[in-house]
């Protein structure tokens, strides 16, 4: 695998050192950094995130991030809150967010258990962020929000109603669910990242 400079975006929302150390396992030691320079002069740039809408656009508000993620040209990655954050909006706290993806995040019904947690298989693959990922291989899922399907889904799952999984936009790609923690398959995903 390609030696490359990925920066791990920090702004105070979440699953940083899983992240960190899933790339550490693959022989590749992120810079976890909030520096607009240091992002924006990376090869790649993974956009994690857990916890509340609001209060993550805040803080990449204080961090004045919210201008630079959009206009990144390098591979992004965002996962599972940072994939919500892309869209244009979310019924979560009714927040406006980065507007990457042309879609609205909304809330699960209470059909099921809310939150979707746990393994759930993928459907409808398309692209290079899932070579070699079969259909119907498992990933995890940790979500009370979810991205309807669109035009740029390149991955769907189902719980309550089909949604996106992943998705992609020109070189910005987002997974709804965990590749850090989604075992061999998050694995191959992080490497495709890698290699794109």
């Amino acid at each position: 695998m390609k030696k490359q400079n990925i920066v791990i975006i920090d702004y105070d929302a979440g699953n940083i050192q899983s992240v960190k150390y899933a790339f550490e396992r693959l022989g590749i030691t992120p810079i976890v950094s909030k520096d607009k320079e240091v992002i924006r002069n990376a090869d790649k740039v993974i956009f994690p995130g857990v916890g509340e809408a609001s209060w993550a656009m805040n803080s990449l508000k204080e961090n004045d991030l919210i201008d630079l993620i959009p206009d990144l040209k390098q591979p992004v990655l965002g996962i599972c809150l940072g994939m919500q954050l892309m869209c244009e909006s979310t019924e979560e706290g009714n927040t406006k967010a980065l507007g990457i993806f042309p879609v609205s995040v909304k809330r699960f019904s209470n059909e099921q258990k809310v939150p979707h947690m746990g393994w759930n298989q993928l459907d409808d693959l398309k692209g290079g962020l899932l070579n070699g990922i079969k259909p119907s291989e498992f990933t995890y899922f940790v979500h009370s929000y979810y991205v309807p399907l669109i035009e740029e889904t390149i991955a769907s799952c189902d719980y309550i109603v089909p949604f996106s999984a992943a998705l992609q936009k020109d070189n910005f790609y987002a997974c709804q669910f965990h590749p850090e923690k989604s075992g061999d398959v998050g694995v191959k995903i992080l490497k495709n990242f890698i290699n794109l």
